[in-house]
């Protein structure tokens, strides 16, 4: 994704929240209660964070009321953002791979 996109996808409201909070995987319902925003605007939120390459599925979990629910989480550890007078550049310090996390290995025993 070229870097003004992603500024434009990181300035839109609740973006960089969503990004703050999901260290861990959270539920969509999870991440509208937490940031106390509409959960309409949360789905649409992780949509538009998922299609930048910032966010992902992790898995799926029980919710209180024991329905799957989808969990995301951040791909990112860190962006870093780059001005001179010709370019804008954004690197990204993406998060490392969790091995044998639970979700892995659900998603694993899933796909079988």
């Amino acid at each position: 994704m070229e870097a003004v996109e992603l500024l434009r996808v990181l300035g839109n409201k609740y973006n960089a929240e969503i990004l703050r909070v999901t260290s861990e995987p959270k539920s969509a319902q999870e991440l509208s209660d937490e940031l106390e925003i509409p959960i309409a605007t949360s789905y649409r939120r992780i949509e538009e964070l998922e299609e930048a390459d910032l966010l992902e599925l992790s898995g799926r979990e029980f919710s209180d009321e024991g329905r799957r629910t989808k969990v995301y989480r951040r791909n990112v550890d860190g962006l870093e953002i780059s001005f001179d007078d010709e370019s804008i550049e954004v690197a990204v310090d993406e998060r490392p791979d969790v091995e044998n996390s639970l979700a892995d290995v659900w998603r694993d025993l899933k796909a079988e």
